[in-house]
Parts: C-alpha cells; sequence; structure tokens
C-alpha cells in the first residue's frame, strides 16, 4: 500500500518524538483538495506559500488526534507500528516536494535551502563524529596510504613522541631500489601529522608517482615529559641515517621535505649532520621570523603585543605541563574570520551535494589537535618566533655548541608564496640574507639555494592544494637529479606548462617544464620593502627575556601550585575550536534528528541552479558579510601594527630595555675577511686533482661556462644531458656519486676561475679526438633549442679557438691522437 505525504510526514515524527498515531487522512488545503500539483500557484508567493503549510500542518495535527477505530482483524496484544523507514518516507513526500520545487522562484528556493540546511547540519555532525573517533583511536596520522612502523622515537635514549614510518605502495607501484628515498616531515603546530600524504595528489603521492620509496615523519598526540626540540632534532637524525641505512643501493642520498614548522625542524636536524640529505625542499617554512612588510603581514607583531614568550610559559602551565595545539589552531583561523565565520560554511552549504567529502578530509586533519610540552614551546617562542636566533648565529645546544645553518650541504629548495599569510615571502627567503653577504660566498660554501614564489596559494594551499602537488612538488620531484648536480649559487625555480602532443592530437594532456635562472641577492631583497623594521623586533626580543625572568620569578609556583590534570582537562575541553566539533556531534541529543532527515533529504533532493534570483541574493549577502569582516580584519589589523610600532619605536621602551644605543647595524652578520684565501687554496687543490684525460670532468667544466654565460639551467637541456652520458662509452659507466663529485669540482673553479678553467681544458685532454668528442656532447646537450643560444655559441667558440691553440704547440701526432696521451 502507497503512504501519502502527510501519513508519511505523521509516521516520521512518531518516530522522532513518540506521539499519537496517525490516521494516513490527507490533510486538505484551502479548497479541499488532496491534490498538492493544482496548487502550485500559491507558492509563487511567499505569504501564500506560509499560509499553505501553516494550514497542512495544522489539519496534519488534528487529524492525528482524531479516533481511528481499529481493525477488525487486528491482533489485541501489539499495536501496529507505523513505516518508518526514511527512503520510503521521502517517496511518499515526493507530491508535496514536487508541488513546492515547480512552484516558482521563491517555492524552489525555499525548498532547496531547506534540504541545504539539513545536509550541512549533517557535514557538521559527521566532522564532530569523524573527530570523537579519531581521538578515540588514538590520533593516528590521516594518510590516505597504507604505512609500516619503522622506528619509535619512545624508545630512543632521550624518547620523543615521533615516529618514522614506512609508506606501503599501492598495488601496482613498485620502486627501483636504485632510486633515491623519499623523506616528508610533517609540521607539528597545533594539528597532527598526515597533511603532506591525506590524499594520492599530495607529496607522497608525487613522489610514489616518481618511483621513489617513500617514508613519512610522524608524532603522537602526547609528548614524551619533558621531551625538547632538541631531543626532536636528534631523533630526526636518527630517521635519516635508517633510512639511509635500509636503502644501500640508492645511488644518491634521501631527499627530504619539511612542511611548515616541519621546515625548520629539518633544518635544524640537518645543520646536526649535514652530510646525510642529498636534496632539501622546505614548503610555506618560517625560518626569519621578523621579515614582512608594512600593511602586509601582522601575525608576525603578535609576540610583542603579548610583551614575550612569557604568555606561552603561562598557558603551558595552565595545561598541566602541556601546551594545547588548539590555540595555535585558533590564532590561524582568527587571522582570516571572513573564511571562517562566513567563506569556509558558506562554501560548504552552497555545494554541500558535492562538498561534503572533500571537506571532512580536510577536517580530520585541521580537528585533530596535539599536545607539545612547555619546554618545546618555550624553546619555540624564545630562540624562533620572537628571538629570531636560527639564522643570527645565536641559537645554542645544550652541549653548548651553535647552530650554524651554512654548515649543510645539501642543495635547498624553497617554496612560499605571495598569499601566504602565515609564512610570507619574507619569512621564507629572508634568512638567506642572514646566513650570505654575497652569491659569492655562497658558491664558496658550497650551496646551492633553489626558491619558487606562487603568486597566490594561501599557506595551507603551499602543501595541501593538488594544483601545488601536482606543479611545483612534482617538479621538485622531477628536478632533484638536475638540481644536485647544480653549480652552487641561488636559482629561481620558473615552472611553465608546455603542451604534449600524443596520438596525433594537439593538447591531450599537458606538462609543466621547469628552468632554474641564476640570481643575486636583490631578488631576495625585492620581497620586501625593507629591514629596518626589525630593529624593532630587537626591541621585543629583550623585553620578552625580562618578561620571561619575571614570570618564571614571581607567577610561575603560583600558577603551577593550583594547576592540576582536572583542571587542565577542563580548559581543553571548552576550548572553542574543539568545542565546535562535539556540540554537532552525536554527542549532542539535540542532533540525534538530523541523520534521519538528511537521508529523506538525499533520496527527495530538490537542488535549484544558479540562475535563481534567490541564489544569487544569497551569494551577495554572504559577500557581503565576508567583506564587513575583511574590513574589520582589515582595520584590526592596521591597528595591531600601529600599536606595535609605536610601542617598540618608542624611545621609552629602548632606553627600558637596555636598546637605546642599538641601530638596525647589529642585525648585520659579520662576514669573514678570509673567504678570498680560502677561495685561492680550493682552486689550487681542485686543479691539482685534475687528471689528465679526465673527459666528464673536461664535458662538465664546458657546460658550466655555458650555464654561467646563460645563467639558465633548462629542464629539457638537462634530460638531453642525461640520455647522451646513458649511451655515451666515456661517460655512461660513472657513478652517480662520481658524477655528483666531479661536477662540483667542474662547477667551482668555473665560478671562481672562468678564464683559467676553459684555459686548462687541454690539459685535460690533449688528444684531438677527445676533444672533439668533448665539444659534440655540449653541441648534442644545448640542442634542444631551435638553435644554439648566442652565449652557448660564444663559450663553445672559445673553447675550440682554446684547443686549436693548444694543439698547434704539439707534435701532429699528439694533436691527431697518437702517443701523447700515454
Amino acid at each position: 500500500m502507497t503512504q501519502d505525504p502527510t501519513q508519511a510526514w505523521s509516521a516520521l515524527v512518531q518516530s522522532w518524538t513518540r506521539q499519537l498515531p496517525w490516521n494516513g487522512q490527507l490533510p486538505r488545503t484551502g479548497n479541499g483538495h488532496a491534490d498538492g500539483d493544482r496548487h502550485t500557484a500559491a507558492f509563487a508567493d511567499p505569504m501564500q506559500t506560509a499560509a499553505m503549510m501553516m494550514r497542512w500542518w495544522q489539519e496534519a495535527f488534528s487529524s492525528a488526534t482524531a479516533a481511528t477505530p481499529p481493525p477488525a482483524e487486528a491482533a489485541p496484544a501489539t499495536a501496529a507500528t507505523p513505516p518508518t523507514d526514511p527512503l520510503a518516507l521521502a517517496g511518499a513526500m515526493k507530491p508535496m516536494l514536487d508541488a513546492i520545487a515547480a512552484s516558482g522562484p521563491w517555492g524552489a528556493y525555499w525548498l532547496d535551502s531547506c534540504q541545504r540546511t539539513i545536509l550541512t547540519l549533517d557535514a557538521l555532525r559527521k566532522r564532530g563524529n569523524q573527530s570523537l573517533a579519531h581521538k578515540k583511536s588514538g590520533k593516528p596520522p590521516v594518510l590516505s596510504f597504507d604505512y609500516e612502523l619503522v622506528l619509535d622515537g619512545r624508545r630512543f635514549e632521550r624518547p620523543v613522541n615521533y615516529q618514522l614510518l614506512k609508506i606501503t605502495p599501492p598495488a601496482g607501484v613498485s620502486f627501483d631500489p636504485t632510486a633515491r628515498p623519499y623523506l616528508v616531515f610533517d609540521p607539528r603546530a597545533g594539528h597532527g601529522p598526515g597533511i603532506g600524504g591525506f590524499k594520492e595528489a599530495s607529496q607522497v603521492g608525487v613522489a610514489m608517482r616518481g618511483g621513489h620509496p617513500v617514508y613519512f615523519v610522524s608524532f603522537l598526540p602526547q609528548p614524551v615529559p619533558g621531551q625538547t626540540v632538541e631531543d626532536v632534532a636528534r631523533a630526526e637524525v636518527v630517521f635519516m641515517e635508517k633510512v639511509i641505512e635500509l636503502h644501500p643501493e640508492a645511488e644518491s642520498a634521501p631527499a627530504m621535505v619539511g612542511n611548515c614548522q616541519g621546515g625548520w625542524g629539518l633544518m635544524l636536524a640537518a645543520s646536526l649532520a649535514p652530510r646525510l640529505p642529498g636534496v632539501i625542499s622546505i614548503a610555506g617554512a618560517p625560518l626569519s621570523y621578523w621579515g614582512g612588510r608594512r600593511g602586509e603581514n601582522p601575525m608576525r607583531y603578535t609576540g610583542g603585543l603579548a610583551g614575550g614568550s612569557w604568555m606561552a610559559s603561562l598557558t603551558g602551565d595552565l595545561g598541566n605541563g602541556l601546551f594545547d595545539g588548539a590555540y595555535l589552531v585558533e590564532n590561524f583561523e582568527n587571522l582570516n574570520p571572513s573564511n571562517t565565520y562566513v567563506g569556509k560554511m558558506h562554501h560548504l552549504y552552497r555545494h554541500i551535494d558535492t562538498e561534503e567529502p572533500r571537506f571532512l578530509g580536510f577536517e580530520r586533519w585541521w580537528g585533530g589537535h596535539f599536545y607539545m610540552t612547555v619546554e618545546e614551546m618555550r624553546f619555540i617562542v624564545d630562540n624562533l618566533f620572537v628571538g629570531n636566533k636560527l639564522t643570527r648565529d645565536k641559537l645554542y645546544l645544550a652541549d653548548g655548541s651553535r647552530v650554524d645553518l651554512r654548515t649543510i650541504r645539501a642543495p635547498i629548495v624553497v617554496i612560499a608564496s605571495k598569499g601566504d599569510n602565515i609564512t610570507p615571502p619574507q619569512q621564507a627567503l629572508n634568512w638567506i640574507l642572514d646566513l650570505y653577504g654575497s652569491v659569492a660566498e655562497m658558491r664558496a660554501r658550497q650551496q646551492t639555494i633553489v626558491y619558487t614564489v606562487h603568486d597566490s596559494i594561501g599557506h595551507l594551499g603551499i602543501f595541501v592544494s593538488a594544483k601545488v602537488a601536482m606543479k611545483e612538488h612534482a617538479e621538485f620531484v622531477n628536478a632533484l637529479d638536475m638540481i644536485e648536480v647544480l653549480p652552487p649559487g641561488l636559482y629561481e625555480m620558473v615552472i611553465e606548462s608546455e603542451e604534449v602532443v600524443e596520438a596525433g592530437r594537439a593538447g591531450e594532456h599537458s606538462q609543466y617544464v621547469c628552468r632554474l635562472e641564476a640570481r643575486d641577492l636583490d631578488a631576495i631583497r625585492a620581497f620586501d620593502d625593507d629591514r629596518d623594521d626589525e630593529d624593532s623586533f630587537h626591541t621585543v626580543a629583550r623585553l620578552s627575556e625580562i618578561n620571561e625572568a619575571l614570570y618564571d620569578t614571581y607567577a610561575r609556583p603560583l600558577v603551577q601550585a593550583f594547576s592540576n590534570e582536572l583542571t587542565a582537562e577542563a580548559l581543553r575541553a571548552s576550548q572553542p575550536v574543539r568545542l565546535e566539533r562535539e556540540i554537532f556531534s552525536d554527542n549532542n541529543p539535540l542532533m540525534a534528528w538530523v541523520a534521519q532527515a538528511a537521508e529523506m533529504v538525499r533520496e527527495s533532493r530538490r537542488p535549484v541552479g544558479d540562475d535563481n534570483p534567490f541564489v544569487a541574493a544569497e551569494q551577495d549577502a554572504a559577500g557581503k558579510m565576508e567583506a564587513a569582516l575583511d574590513r574589520y580584519r582589515d582595520s584590526r589589523d592596521a591597528f595591531v601594527e600601529k600599536l606595535f610600532f609605536s610601542i617598540y619605536e618608542s624611545p621609552a621602551m629602548r632606553a627600558l630595555t637596555g636598546m637605546a644605543a642599538h641601530g638596525a647595524d647589529h642585525l648585520a652578520r659579520p662576514r669573514d675577511d678570509l673567504m678570498h684565501e680560502w677561495v685561492r687554496l680550493k682552486l689550487e687543490s681542485l686543479y691539482n686533482q685534475s687528471e689528465p684525460g679526465d673527459f666528464a670532468e673536461a664535458v662538465y667544466r664546458i657546460g658550466f661556462a655555458c650555464l654561467e654565460a646563460g645563467k639558465v639551467q633548462d629542464a629539457r637541456a638537462y634530460r638531453m644531458t642525461r640520455k647522451i652520458a646513458k649511451d655515451h662509452p666515456r661517460l655512461k659507466d660513472l657513478s652517480r656519486r662520481e658524477v655528483k663529485e666531479k661536477a662540483r669540482r667542474a662547477a667551482f673553479i668555473v665560478q671562481f676561475d672562468p678564464e683559467g678553467a676553459l684555459d686548462t681544458l687541454p690539459k685535460l685532454l690533449p688528444e684531438r679526438a677527445a676533444q672533439d668528442d668533448a665539444l659534440a656532447v655540449i653541441r648534442g646537450i644545448v640542442s634542444w633549442r631551435p638553435d644554439i643560444a648566442p652565449e652557448h655559441a660564444a663559450v663553445i667558440d672559445k673553447v675550440e679557438r682554446v684547443f686549436a691553440h693548444a694543439n698547434e704547440n704539439v707534435p701532429g701526432e699528439a694533436a691527431a691522437g697518437g702517443t701523447a696521451a700515454s
């Protein structure tokens, strides 16, 4: 028997509220007809719609109270239970919903908005349940890939809550045992681990697609009591050593990626073991914490307006020794209130039919709040966020040793974005200016730094966005070998799309091609307005030390005396970003009806298109609310900036902190006056190591001379180099280690003695046949272009003249390739 709409609705209400049974009579509209399709015109007017709906509900509840004689053969012992299947009920209500949807723009929009409201509540309910289930399971990494535990830091001599995981390749994916391993360090900045691999189009995914075995540095929700940042860094060094040990056949050292705070953690660990990484990439990682432009980067003022790091200590002490990462998440959300309170939720509401899986996938990570010890948080705030000591040679470890990032020998790739309001390009790149006075100094120290700056992506998008994963991170993976043998110096990675023609169809798919363009330090300075404002942050650092000492002496004993696990847990439970998830979960009895209602809505969904005028009005209203919150944010940030500089640029504050006699010159790093002498001695040593007949070094010298002349290294040229070397009888037997060593030696000679590098080529290749072969290799490498670039042609012409001049002064037999080589 088919159930009519009113009977269906009554049965559903009965199942939710346990009200009286219902007699199955259809509530009638004003003219007495039961067919809702004949009254669609009434829905064209909002007031008529409301009146009609009111009459429906009145008749429905009136008929619900009417006496209904029991069936003649009804069983006396058991009352009949009305059907409550949401899918059946949704089908029974179809005529009424069709009438509303067909009534006109207002009725269709009203029905659609009601349904979207229920579905949005259901998405929030699922988010809350997901958060509770994740907490109950111990908050494992939110990786979308299977993995196995390799090392557990809790078992180390200095235990930490970090773990080394090996990503299990999906079915059908295999790795070359000679491929370099790939190691991802996720951020520990309030959230849990996994964002670097929470979907297939991620850092983990693109690395596996590139044929690399992938490892992941994870961490647990609760830190080991007393663990420090130094303990974590030394544990990460052990992880690096283990990965290298597990891949003895790999031709190159591991590639390592650090996201956000995982980036500075990776750099700290790499400075303790500078020769372990093969290539380092840091994405959205702050290393120069005072950097930024006035009017654009307000987050850097937070520490100063709080009076320094003592607030972090207070928060940790109130947490009974644990700093709640939810506070960091809350600070992040407050940076952009329009997105937090309107944009994100309205996007979910407007696109609820398709957006729920993406929303829940991201929220699984975003809602997982982890903890740090007070010792860790104090180290981070004192030495990094407020003190900015990492790149100023002022960060010391427990044994008194000083951290110096210039000891790192691996090439470093920096991925930043102009749209990042957490780690703007200045904070991601100014550390280069802190460490090096010139590109020549970088080259002398044999350091290669490559950077790429996205135009608009936000902070999370740098390591979350699928577009960034498939572009910047994928090109990093593809360019690993090229970057590793790149001559030391500073380069910008420029990524362009290239149309690929396959199967006779243009544009069947596209891929990206990257080139590396040589830059000087002025390119980094151009991202900043100036660095004079950083002098105020030095005053903040000094005031922070004073306030921290006062807090430790006078307030901390009292706070710790009144804090315990009960009070700490009460604070954690009432934290807004955590509480909002539990409120909308099934733990709240007021949400009990949502799941069934959402199931009914999905079965009877009546969406409206963007051409509906009320949808346009909704979008306009949401846009105006976001704009209003943006104006509030801009006013707030401008006030915060003015307040900060009015305090810390004042003579009174400088005098109070003892900084009145200091100027911006205290920021300058002392330069090494012995660098030129060291370079001279290094060149002499490298020339002495060069042996006659070293064909590979000769080719590298010519190639790097072309690169220096053109200032650009193109991925296509590098692919051509690999192809030629693979088949060339003089080059194919070189190991990856030998290639890297010879390339580094040749690059140093070319960079610091460009004339001598070419003039001494005949000593490397005394035979004319070898000379001609070397030039043929170089011409083959640059053949990817339609014609040889003028700068490359000039270098090749010079090399030909050098060889010709040398051959004029040797016996003809030797010049022709006789016995002179022997």
